[in-house]
Parts: structure tokens; sequence; C-alpha cells
């Protein structure tokens, strides 16, 4: 038996709701922004820096700068009821007068906190205002005697709506107080060789930075953070190799051509020699008396699926079933409609298996001229999968579930496998004896960041476009264009013609100046009176999301317009327009997985990318690339060049291994000591230190492993 983790561990995965001020409400509210868990908490890392120790003469303020002064409260001027103006507080001091701003305030809170004729410290953004100087909503408001209260450094926090900064600080001050002393997991050596803190000393510096470099992802305390992530990333994926490789031997699979000649014979079209080479390899990796671990990258629209249905038809002529995990119920539907496609004219069926209560199917083509097809129940997929007359299944997460059994699994193909945890490779490879595991990114990966990364794999790549496909002609413009573009749109859809216009948020913002979905979309349909538009984006009911992705398909719309909800898993082969607006906010792998949604058929398909200017030299960098090339592979190589340390902070990017802490762009010589380091912990046995690693970075993953015991 190995020894227990620390007791003391456990109070970082107590539920957020044991952290001071913490309700049922605001639980929901950190579940969606930050995670469940204390230690949840603690990973929820500043993206900037407040320096409030700025205290000008008011008479010098700069407009935009944050400011502290210490001023008296002259006089309050408040609306009377029913009018709709701001609330003012005219201050002073002997350098100047300031005016504090309130917005829809509540007058006895205002009142109570900045008293006529008292003194208060007062620290936020200051603005010139025909003269005067002003300061809207003030981000501290103290009494002189409280000042030791006010920050001189002031880290900020990603939010989400109801989650104010006040309340994440008071959250996760609470949160550093539970951290335990740890025993140190990280060779010496190792930890003097790279000046790193321990643990504990690390994530309290994170949360507390003093200067901009203390943001930066190679500054101590977050190298040191984003290693311990790497570290337990790679031993969870070699503890997930070993025990496919000694624990269950695997068994062999071999086809005789009987449904792939079928298949090949059917298909409308050539296969391309990447898809020729990509299926020879897992064909004879199936042959093999060993468990199959493989990863199938293939950049978008390159034929990933037909590969991964000639593997699992492949499984059937052996005897045994497969399935195909996808990460939505979108991209789930879009290939089992795909497949379905397919198998029709061989007459196999197909499940389908989404959540609880949100549909099941399953279709045959019943050889009737028009192609009837018959659904079954979620009961019946269930029994038919656990008696095996069902060969085939593509499911959500429930195919996961302890309800679903199936008679003999011998294939788990995981679809856009980034988005799930070396865990759930796990519970799918346990859904049957000896059970090959074959993962799928549309995504490409740098060749040096896969073959670390996900070492745990065998890879295969697509890296060729069916033949026909044109590549997308893609253009960069201003947006002082979009009049222009707008006609231009309107006369193709008018011959026509399908087309995408995606916005980066749903609503307006007031921080950030881009176009919101809503009235964007608003726009479109009156400058463009004689074309149906429809809407799609991640904040409305899945229903109505669904039937404007539907209309879009079928062709009763002419227009999407949509957030990134349609960067994976909507395929439209008749779109051949995308426009995607303020281009610049968006990553490069981003960029290219959105455009990936035209150029799929023989019709010539083209791109626009929309920016507001000025652009900083990486954004016109990322737009130059996408321009240029339609290489998805050679993409991901500029991606991770242009992701240097000024690129870590904000809004992670698609296309890489997705960790919290740790960016591949910047750790990717951390990542290489880490497998090193792994290998030589599995080597040595040393149970203790990975248990208590596994169970603080990758809880999901050692699950299995650890209540083994």
């Amino acid at each position: 038996m190995h020894p227990k983790r620390p007791p003391e561990i456990f109070q970082l995965f107590a539920a957020t709701t044991s952290l001071s001020g913490v309700g049922a409400k605001l639980a929901s509210v950190l579940e969606k922004r930050v995670g469940h868990y204390v230690i949840d908490v603690l990973r929820h890392l500043p993206v900037g820096l407040v320096d409030r120790s700025q205290r000008p003469a008011l008479a010098d303020v700069t407009d935009g700068s944050v400011a502290t002064f210490d001023v008296l409260v002259v006089k309050h001027d408040r609306p009377p009821r029913g009018v709709r103006r701001p609330y003012r507080v005219f201050c002073e001091n002997e350098t100047g007068a300031l005016e504090l701003v309130f917005f829809h305030a509540h007058d006895d809170y205002v009142a109570k906190q900045l008293p006529v004729g008292e003194r208060r410290l007062v620290s936020g953004r200051v603005e010139l205002f025909q003269g005067r100087v002003q300061m809207a909503h003030p981000d501290h408001i103290l009494a002189p005697t409280q000042a030791d209260k006010m920050p001189v450094f002031e880290p900020v926090y990603p939010l989400t709506a109801g989650l104010t900064p006040k309340i994440l600080r008071r959250t996760i001050d609470d949160a550093l107080t539970r951290i335990p002393d740890l025993p140190e997991w990280i060779p010496p050596a190792l930890v003097k060789q790279h000046g790193w803190p321990d643990f504990a000393t690390a994530m309290r510096i994170a949360h507390a930075p003093k200067n901009a470099s203390d943001l930066l992802p190679n500054s101590p305390a977050r190298a040191r953070l984003a290693f311990d992530e790497l570290l337990a990333n790679q031993l969870a994926m070699m503890m997930v190799r070993h025990s496919a490789a000694e624990t269950t031997p695997g068994r062999a699979y071999c086809g005789n051509g009987h449904i792939t000649n079928q298949l090949l014979a059917s298909l409308p079209y050539e296969m391309t020699g990447a898809q020729r080479r990509a299926i020879a390899e897992i064909t004879a990796d199936q042959a093999k008396p060993k468990r199959m671990l493989r990863m199938l990258q293939g950049d978008v629209g390159s034929g990933k699926t037909l590969v991964a249905l000639w593997a699992m038809l492949t499984t059937m002529e052996a005897g045994v079933q497969a399935a195909l995990l996808a990460p939505t119920e979108v991209l789930a539907r879009q290939h089992h409609s795909s497949i379905q496609a397919m198998l029709a004219p061989l007459g196999i069926e197909i499940g389908l298996l989404l959540g609880q209560g949100r549909g099941t199917g399953t279709a045959r083509e019943n050889g009737t001229a028009n192609g009837t097809a018959r659904t079954l129940s979620r009961k019946e997929t269930l029994t038919r999968l656990a008696d095996g007359s069902l060969p085939l299944v593509v499911g959500t997460h429930a195919l996961l579930s302890e309800t679903v059994a199936f008679h003999d699994l011998g294939l788990a193909v995981v679809d856009e496998q980034h988005r799930f945890g070396v865990r759930q490779r796990i519970l799918l490879g346990e859904k049957g004896a000896h059970v090959d595991v074959m993962v799928m990114t549309a995504t490409p990966i740098p060749r040096s960041l896969a073959m670390t990364a996900y070492g745990d794999l065998d890879h295969s790549r697509i890296d060729e476009k069916p033949v026909g496909r044109l590549p997308i002609d893609t253009r960069v413009l201003p947006s002082d264009r979009l009049g222009d573009v707008i006609s231009n749109l309107g006369r193709a859809l008018g011959d026509g013609k399908r087309a995408y216009w995606i916005c980066p948020l749903v609503e307006e913002s007031d921080k950030l100046d881009i176009a919101a979905a809503e009235d964007r979309f608003a726009a479109l349909v009156r400058a463009l009176p004689g074309v149906t538009v429809q809407l799609a984006h991640g904040k409305m009911k899945a229903g109505e999301r669904d039937h404007a992705m539907q209309a879009f398909r079928d062709g009763t719309a002419q227009l999407l317009v949509a957030t990134t909800v349609v960067e994976v898993g909507v395929d439209v082969p008749q779109a051949s327009i995308i426009i995607i607006e303020h281009a610049e906010r968006f990553g490069l792998a981003q960029l290219h997985q959105l455009r990936g949604r035209v150029g799929r058929s023989s019709q010539q398909s083209s791109c626009l990318l929309i920016y507001q200017g000025p652009l900083s030299d990486t954004a016109s960098k990322r737009l130059a690339v996408m321009r240029d090339t339609n290489d998805g592979f050679l993409i991901a190589e500029e991606d991770l060049e242009l992701r240097g340390p000024g690129e870590f902070l904000g809004q992670r990017q698609s296309g890489m291994p997705e960790f919290v802490l740790a960016d591949l762009a910047v750790h990717r010589d951390l990542l290489g000591i880490a497998r090193a380091e792994a290998s030589r912990a599995l080597d040595n046995n040393d149970q203790p230190h990975m248990n208590l690693l596994l169970s603080l970075f990758e809880r999901d993953s050692a699950v299995k492993f650890l209540a083994s015991g």
C-alpha cells in the first residue's frame, strides 16, 4: 500500500461554498468562470495589475490614468426622482476639485459612503471632461483611518456577470489561507536550478504581483506553477500508457475487407494519399496484439471522419463494436449525420446517444426510393448496445455513463480530444476488454509539441485536402470598409450564395469596442431586406440555436450571424463566404478553424477578415499569415512563434492542449523537462509525490489510480 495523501490537502477540494461569503448563488457564478473547488479558485490567476500608488495633484492628472486622492466631501447633487442623470458628489483638496459620478446609484449607499464635511480616500480611473476632473464609480472609498486597507498594487482578474473584483478578491484571499504545508514533489536540484519557490509560496506570489514582470509566464512563481501542471499532465498520460501496455495487452482486430471494400466502392470521390496513409497506419495498429493509442491529426475539411469510419468498420469486420465520442451535441449530431450518409448504401445502422432526455436515434437505409429511417428509443439503443446487435454508436459524454454497457467494444474514437481529460479516455477505454483508443483533432498542432505534449500517443497526420477543393481566397480589410462589404455581400447572397458573419461577443461591452452579435444581426436584417438572416450564439436556448443552424443548413436562411459557436461541428458545404469581424481579437488557430467553415465543396470560397485599427505588430502578423496560407500545420507553427509572453495573458487560444496555468507557446522547454521528470518518477515508483501532484493538478485524471490504492 502506498502512503495516503496528507489529510490537509482535502481542504483544497472543499466546495467553494466553504469559503467566506460564498453562498449557493455566488458558488453558481464561480462554477461558470472559475470552478467547483477551492483549488480552482487558487488557479484563477490575475491577468493585469492596477498601480494605486500614484497620488498626483488634481490639477496635474492624466486623462484615463488610475490615481488615489485624499479629498473633502463638499456637496451632493442628487437627481430628482424620475430624472435620468448621474448622481454627482463634489469633493476638493488643496490641489483642486474632483467630481465623483455614480450611474444608477442607490442614494443611501452614496450618502453613507461619502458624508458631507468628512474626508475620504478615493481611488479609481480619472477622466477630464470639459476641464473638470471626474471619477466614475471609484474602485475604493475609505475613511483616512482605513488607509492601510487601500491596496498599493491590485491584481486584475478575469470576471463574469455577477462576479465583482471585490467579491473575487475576498474569495481568493480566503482560499490562500487554506493552502497546507505540503512536501516538495520537484527534485531540490531542479527547484534550485530555476530559482522556483515552493508551491504555497508560488501561489501567494502569483496572486500578489508587484509589477508587470510578476505577471509574465516565465516569472519564478508562475513558471513553478506551470511546471507543476505540465508535470502532472505528463505523469497522468504516462500512467495511462503504462496501464494500457501492461495491464491490458490488447488483442488484434483484423478486418477481412468485406465492409470497407463496399465503402470504398460507394464513395463518389477518390481518397487522398494522406487518407490512405493514415488508414494503413491505423489498420496496422489494429492488427497488432496490443492496445492502440493513436492520435489522428487533420486540418479542417481534410477527411478525418472517413478515416475514423474506416477504422470503426475494420473493428466491425472483426466482430466487435465501435463508438465515437464527441464533446458537444452539435458535433455528435454532425458526425452521426455524415457517417449515416456514408453507411446508407451499405445498409448498416449507426446509433446516436446524447444526454438523458436530449434524444437518441439510429437510422438505416431501407432500400426505398427516398430512404426511410427508423428511430430507436434511448432504451432500445442501450439494449442493443448491450446485446451487440448495434455495431456502431456516436454520442456525447452520455457514452461514459455507467448505464451504457457494450456487448464487446473494440474501438473508441474520441473527437476534438483536447476537450476531454485523460480520465475520459480511460473511462471509454474501460467500456470493453482491450479497447483500442483513437483520438482526433481538427486543430493542427506543431509537430514538436504534439510529440511531447501527447507523447502517450502514436500519430497519424492527414496533410492533404480532398481532390477538387480550392484554396480559400482570404482578404484583410479595415472596418471603415464595412459598408462596401455589406453591399457586396447582399449581391452575393442574391446570386444564391450562403454566408457566415462571425462576431466575437454576444452583447455590447462598455470596456471593449467590439461588435455584438445581436446588434450586428439587427443591422444586417435592416441592411439586407431581401435576405433571410438567422442568429446563433452560446447564450441562446439550445432549441433556438439548433433551429437557426438548421435553417442555414437547408437553405431557408442565406446568412448566419454567429459567435464562435460555429467554430467546429457545423458542416454546410453550400456556404462559400465567411466574414469575421474584429479579426484582430482572435488567435490564429481560432481564425483558421472559423475559416474552415467554408471551402468544403468544389466552389470557390472567400474569407474576409475585418479589423479595427490600429493593429499591434503581432495582430498584423497574424492577419498576414491568414491571408498568405491555407495550410493549418504551417499556421500552427506560426502561431507557436508569434505567441510570446505578451500574448499569454487574456483570452486563451485554441489549437493547443488546454492548460490552466501553463502555455505551451511559452513553456515549451518546461514541457520537455516535465516529461523527463515524469519518466524518472515512474521509474523510481515515487508514489507518494506522484499521488500528491496528480491530486492537485490532474484531479479527474488521477481518480482511477488514487482510488485503486
